[in-house]
C-alpha cells in the first residue's frame, strides 16, 4: 500500500491488518472453566471485569489487565483489549497445550534466530508470563514502591517501551522476550474468534473488514472489488453489533 493509500486510514486498522499475517494458529484454543474470584480494576469493562482467572493469581491478573489496556487501548475507532476480553483469552491459553509449550519442539540449543525457524526459548509461554510479571512488579516496587498496575498510564507505557527495546532486562527472563510474548498474545486475543475469550463484539473484524465464518458468499461473488456490506459472524453464529 502506498503512502497516499495509507492517508486517512486509522492507525489501529493498519496495525490490525498487518497483524493478521503473523498470528500463529496454534494460539487458538478452547474455553476453560474458572476456579476462584479476583476483582478487576474499576477501569476494566466488558467480559474481563467479571471473569474469574484460572492461571493468573490476583496480582498477576491486575498486571495483565493493565498491560493489555496499554497495548491496545480504547479509542475513537473501537473498544480496547480489556473490554473485548483479551485478558480472558490469555488466561485460557496458559492452561492449554500452547501455554505449556506442548505444540513445538522444546529441546535445546536455542538460537537467536528468525521466527520462521521456530520457537527459540527454554521458557514456555506460561513461564514467560509468570516470571515477567514478577520481575516487572519487583522493578516497579524498587523504583516507585508500587506494582505496575498501580502506576500512571505514562509510567506504564514507558516501562513497556523499555521492555520492547531491551533496555529493561531481568535475571530470569529477557525484557524483550517478555514484551514480545505480551504483544503477540494481546494481538491474538483481539483478533481471535469470540469463542476463545477475546474479540467479544468482533470489533476488530469489523474494523478491518473481515467477514468471519459466514457460510457462503454467493451474493457477492459476481461483484468483485465492491465493499462487503455484511458484518462479521463468529464460528458459533454470533453476529457483530
Amino acid at each position: 500500500m502506498s503512502n497516499n493509500e495509507n492517508e486517512g486510514v486509522p492507525s489501529r486498522r493498519r496495525f490490525l491488518q498487518q497483524t493478521l499475517a503473523i498470528i500463529p494458529l496454534t494460539a487458538m484454543g478452547s474455553s476453560l472453566l474458572t476456579r476462584s474470584t479476583f476483582a478487576a480494576p474499576a477501569s476494566s469493562e466488558g467480559v474481563s471485569a467479571h471473569y474469574v482467572p484460572r492461571f493468573f493469581n490476583n496480582e498477576e491478573w491486575m498486571f495483565v489487565l493493565a498491560a493489555t489496556d496499554r497495548l491496545i487501548p480504547a479509542d475513537e475507532y473501537g473498544p480496547g483489549a480489556v473490554s473485548e476480553g483479551v485478558p480472558v483469552f490469555i488466561d485460557k491459553q496458559m492452561e492449554l497445550p500452547y501455554g505449556y509449550g506442548h505444540l513445538w519442539y522444546m529441546q535445546g540449543p536455542f538460537a537467536d534466530a528468525a521466527p520462521e525457524l521456530g520457537y527459540q526459548s527454554h521458557l514456555v509461554p506460561r513461564e514467560t508470563w509468570r516470571r515477567g510479571i514478577k520481575a516487572v512488579n519487583q522493578w516497579c516496587q524498587d523504583k516507585y514502591q508500587k506494582n505496575f498496575a498501580e502506576l500512571t498510564h505514562p509510567q506504564q507505557e514507558e516501562i513497556l517501551r523499555q521492555l520492547e527495546s531491551g533496555a529493561l532486562n531481568f535475571e530470569n527472563v529477557p525484557g524483550n522476550v517478555f514484551f514480545v510474548q505480551m504483544l503477540e498474545n494481546t494481538r491474538e486475543g483481539y483478533l481471535a474468534d469470540p469463542q476463545h475469550g477475546g474479540n467479544q463484539t468482533m470489533a476488530s473484524w469489523k474494523l478491518i473488514g473481515f467477514p468471519g465464518a459466514r457460510a457462503d458468499y454467493q451474493q457477492v461473488m459476481d461483484n468483485p472489488g465492491k465493499p462487503y456490506s455484511l458484518g462479521p459472524v463468529s464460528i458459533s453464529g454470533k453476529r457483530s453489533v
